[in-house]
């Protein structure tokens, strides 16, 4: 059986990683690397300054998992670089709690998580689940539908096979899996973000700072992946890691750069 590691971003002794890992055991042999702490919006660091551990946790079905000091891509690169003496066929990070839709996948730890996975040469996916606004079915339902779907994903990956550095960044809303109208292939979509800062004083009369807002919304244009969960589909997005932005090349060919490396 094809070798799966299981991450997310919400912490080791979250209900959707454990209900995720619970659904790929009937696609593969399943290993659990999780964040210790909830590592949401962490985005991709990489920890050089000092050291990472990792211990076994013990989840309520008995499977053991181990909890690391890092953040999801610490995690994923712990299991592909060897800490388990396993070699991975796949990574799947989640069940996040909340979306990760358009630019939302530059801060996600979930995202970040599988894409760690990418640029070492194995196949992701990434599985987000919507938050209480995208619907109000009861959180252990939604997370075991989510979980049957990502593992059924899961294992057409294996079979098919992905381009190399390729992950699938999946969002689901939050239905009941018999009220989801079906499965989309997406693009990124155009988020809305209506962040704020709130400056606050302490007691000692120091300004600190909290980043607050509404939740995001979005622009659900046909195709895309916010049109998707908006419309009850589930979406499916190819994402890699090259962010280089082809069409702009050519506006840069008239450009008059500093000259360097002449006499």
């Amino acid at each position: 059986m094809p070798n799966i590691l299981v991450t997310n971003d919400d912490g080791v002794n979250a209900s959707g990683i454990q209900a995720l890992a619970a659904a790929l055991d009937a696609v593969g042999t399943v290993t659990v690397i999780a964040p210790e702490r909830n590592w949401s919006a962490a985005g991709h660091p990489k920890t050089l300054h000092k050291p990472l551990r990792m211990s076994e946790v013990v989840w309520p079905d008995g499977r053991t998992a181990y909890a690391s000091s890092g953040a999801p891509s610490d995690c994923v690169a712990l299991g592909l670089l060897g800490a388990v003496d396993v070699t991975f066929d796949l990574v799947v990070s989640g069940i996040n709690s909340a979306y990760n839709l358009s630019t939302d996948v530059f801060y996600s730890g979930t995202v970040a998580g599988a894409m760690e996975s990418i640029i070492n040469g194995v196949p992701a996916l990434a599985v987000s689940l919507g938050g209480p606004e995208s619907g109000s079915a009861r959180p252990d339902v939604v997370e075991a539908g989510a979980a049957e779907i990502a593992a059924e994903i899961a294992a057409q990956a294996i079979a098919n096979g992905l381009p190399a550095y390729t992950l699938l960044n999946i969002n689901l809303p939050r239905l009941p899996r018999g009220e989801l109208r079906g499965v989309q292939t997406t693009h990124l979509g155009q988020r809305i973000y209506r962040d704020v800062l709130v400056k606050r004083m302490d007691p000692w009369g120091r300004p600190y700072f909290w980043f607050g807002g509404e939740i995001p919304t979005g622009i659900p244009a046909d195709g895309s992946d916010i049109g998707a969960v908006e419309n009850g589909y589930v979406s499916v997005t190819p994402l890699g890691i090259d962010l280089t932005s082809h069409a702009s090349l050519p506006h840069l060919d008239g450009w008059h750069f500093p000259a360097v490396g002449t006499k």
